[in-house]
């Protein structure tokens, strides 16, 4: 498997709008995600479409595309995020140079309908994506929520961590909807608790993101097949109780449910019960009917805040019951590591012509 390089401090973050044109729509906020970053030390390469606005888009298709390529192509940048979501990431797909991004792989982030991308460029590569923060909504966050989101950008992105690496629960959490573009007030700090919705312990491959925006890519090529014993890890946001019924009911009609050996639920952002007084996890239960997978809910990658960082496509594990994840793959390279590959193939290289050395005098 080909891991993208791990993010250091002075790297360049390039930005980019797959799909909805937030950068013109919300520029306050947009300025304020940039300098956040960029006093922790990041610099910041707008995409060609930064500031650019089209209706409900940034731009044609054609150049949503180009934006994105010009970034996988720039051997300065060290990741690639999105500033925000949208509806129309999918229409990216045919056009992306997965060729480069597999030559220079990099850090590929956002979440929501970025989805599309970041499963699409992992089922083409098979290099890790991350599930994460995108620039407007997270980074231009208000504090205290802002510094959490951080930290665990930071931790799973910077910092070497050990294996297995835990992925710890945030203290507070909050869907509110308030002026993104300045603080008119603070907003309640609500306590967290991961739901342990079916007790239970599995281990796979984690797959997953928006489930909305999985819709728009099944079937196709640019949805990773998924396979016995992986792990599914879904989300959604702003959706009402029917709605999420008919996605949770199109995982089941396709045997999905059989395959994976448990789910990781996100918690949803302003849903609409439609009167029920049914969370979403209680709508999945009943479309799993007898099926038992370990089955964790209100878990924090999705559109609340803060939001975790998950990568992709990497190994875990999970434990329903105690109401813990654990990876326990490595999902980044660092560079001391790469140095330390050099190292050996240089004392290669020596050995090799000592050795020629010695058969060239040893004819003689």
């Amino acid at each position: 498997m080909i891991l993208p390089k791990a993010l250091k401090y002075s790297d360049t973050i390039g930005i980019y709008s797959p799909s909805s044109p937030v950068t013109h729509t919300s520029p306050k906020r947009f300025e304020r995600a940039k300098l956040y970053l960029q006093k922790k030390g990041f610099h910041i390469l707008e995409g060609s479409l930064t500031g650019q606005y089209d209706y409900y888009r940034s731009g044609s298709i054609k150049d949503r595309a180009e934006e994105l390529n010009e970034l996988i192509r720039n051997p300065n940048v060290s990741c690639i995020m999105s500033t925000i979501g949208g509806m129309n990431s999918n229409s990216l797909l045919p056009y992306i140079d997965y060729a480069s991004f597999q030559k220079n792989s990099k850090i590929m982030i956002g979440y929501s309908d970025a989805t599309a991308l970041l499963l699409g460029i992992y089922a083409k590569t098979g290099i890790p994506t991350f599930y994460g923060p995108a620039l407007v909504p997270s980074f231009g966050e208000f504090e205290p929520f802002v510094d959490c989101t951080y930290k665990y950008f930071a931790d799973t992105l910077l910092t070497d961590q050990h294996l297995p690496y835990d992925i710890n629960q945030p203290l507070f959490w909050s869907d509110e909807f308030i002026n993104w573009e300045e603080k008119t007030k603070e907003k309640d700090l609500r306590p967290n608790n991961w739901i342990s919705v079916i007790g239970g312990k599995a281990t796979g491959r984690i797959i997953g993101g928006n489930l909305n925006t999985i819709q728009g890519i099944w079937g196709s090529p640019y949805m990773p097949h998924i396979q016995e014993g992986d792990i599914l890890f879904i989300e959604d946001s702003s959706k009402d109780a029917a709605t999420i019924e008919r996605s949770f009911s199109l995982l089941k009609i396709n045997g999905v449910f059989d395959k994976v050996s448990g789910i990781i639920l996100g918690k949803h952002e302003q849903f609409d019960d439609c009167g029920t007084n049914r969370n979403p996890y209680e709508i999945l239960l009943e479309v799993l009917q007898n099926q038992k997978l370990p089955f964790l809910a209100d878990f924090d990658c999705c559109h609340t805040h803060p939001m975790i960082t998950l990568p992709i496509g990497i190994q875990v594990e999970m434990d329903a019951t105690n109401k813990t994840i654990q990876i326990i793959e490595q999902w980044k390279i660092y560079l001391y590591y790469l140095y330390y590959l050099y190292y050996l193939y240089y004392l290669y290289y020596l050995y090799y012509l000592y050795y020629l050395y010695y058969l060239y005098y040893l004819q003689l």
